[in-house]
């Protein structure tokens, strides 16, 4: 990986990381038409350099980030589901990790139901509970929907939000409880692919390690601009443009694929 490639990667990470788009997904696609998905330290990276989009969530809702022990305990329960599905899976999420043609499927049975999610959900919307406290039940199966994100190409985010509406919450404070979530979500994810890449035996050179602070910084105020236009534009819009972008994407992806430019040996 140069310069060029970590900063390109950084910037598509800070953008699609809270998107209902599927961050991991742009990862894995774009890595693979610069021929550089197979690289260890290109593995490592783009999961490292999520550090840098979740500062991006404590710098804007950092008033909420100490707000009470309830508030860190209700997301220590959301994560249970993601950890425990995790590490019975992990060998294989590795390998779908390596496919952009499960991310091309996954993106495009996501993207038809973004197309349907608001008028599934309409009555949320009117609904004044903005200021409605999400339950240790809630924050549960919202965790449960997060699992769904372990399939390159569906989207935490997405996933998650889906979750808090089946809750009862509006687009607004779904979204930003999927924010919340995301924080210890990818720092668990961070930890447990940095503990695998040195126990494995890989070190890290001095430009590596420059790449990845450079990576963190840019995927940081990349995706602060993100998060606020995203949770502006969802509040009055909803879904259905990130519906078709992804189902527009996906179709791409597999034409490419098996007409233009084979991504990967699947």
């Amino acid at each position: 990986m140069n310069f060029y490639e970590a900063i390109l990667l950084a910037i598509i990470e800070g953008i699609t990381e809270y998107l209902p788009v599927s961050s991991t997904g742009h990862m894995i696609i774009a890595s693979s038409f610069l021929q550089i998905a197979n690289d260890d330290f290109t593995k490592l990276f783009t999961i490292v350099i999520q550090l840098g989009a979740i500062l991006a969530v404590v710098a804007l809702y950092w008033k909420r980030f100490f707000q009470s022990v309830d508030f860190y305990l209700k997301l220590g329960v959301a994560i249970i589901p993601a950890i425990i599905f995790g590490l019975i899976f992990n060998k294989a999420i590795d390998v779908l990790l390596e496919s952009p043609l499960i991310v091309a499927m996954s993106l495009i049975i996501g993207g038809f139901l973004l197309l349907k999610v608001d008028d599934w959900f309409i009555s949320n919307e009117k609904e004044t509970n903005k200021s409605l406290t999400i339950s240790y039940g809630m924050a549960l199966k919202i965790g449960f929907f997060q699992v769904l994100a372990m399939i390159p190409g569906v989207s935490r985010s997405g996933a998650t939000i889906v979750g808090g509406l089946t809750q009862k919450l509006n687009r607004k404070t779904a979204a930003e409880f999927s924010f919340f979530l995301a924080v210890p979500t990818m720092c668990g994810a961070t930890a447990k692919k940095l503990f695998d890449y040195f126990n494995n035996g890989f070190t890290l050179s001095s430009e590596e390690i420059n790449l990845l602070i450079l990576g963190n910084f840019i995927a940081f105020l990349v995706a602060m601009v993100a998060i606020k236009s995203f949770i502006d534009y969802l509040s009055k819009s909803g879904f259905k443009l990130f519906g078709y972008y992804r189902i527009l994407l996906g179709i791409s992806i597999i034409i490419i694929h098996f007409f233009l430019y084979p991504l990967t040996i699947i």
